[in-house]
């Protein structure tokens, strides 16, 4: 019986390692993938330029968010709406080393903030950082 238990026992750990193998990571990166990308990138894109705008104005400013915030989001929005059209139309194709991640880095450090894979949510996302600390108001 002790022997039985134990086959069946290795049976199965040996099922669950060879399944984890056949589903590497970089199998979440795939063209239905690639599409919702680049179709979220078209539609929504454009949720960069208020979003860019509150990133700046709680980080540096009433006034940067104005000015800089502004420009900055609407760049943001134009390469959003370009790289969404790319995707789009190769997303059949592993384009980007042979594979179908994003061309564009997640977090391009020389844009305080960088690109991410989506566009960001407007709406129920706080902003504020809670703590359980007894603070004065």
């Amino acid at each position: 019986m002790k022997k039985l238990l134990c086959s069946l026992l290795m049976l199965v750990a040996t099922t669950a390692a060879f399944a984890d193998i056949q589903d590497p990571p970089i199998n979440d990166q795939g063209p239905t993938r690639k599409l919702g990308r680049g179709l979220s990138n078209i539609f929504f894109g454009m949720t960069e330029v208020p979003n860019t705008i509150a990133m700046i104005n709680n980080r540096e400013g009433n006034a940067a968010a104005a000015s800089y915030g502004v420009v900055k989001g609407f760049g943001r929005w134009f390469f959003r709406f370009g790289a969404g059209w790319y995707e789009f139309l190769t997303f059949p194709i592993p384009t980007y080393k042979g594979s179908y991640r994003p061309f564009y880095r997640p977090n391009i450090p020389w844009i305080h903030g960088g690109w991410e894979e989506f566009p960001p949510e407007l709406g129920w996302d706080s902003r504020k950082n809670y703590n359980t600390e007894n603070t004065a108001y």
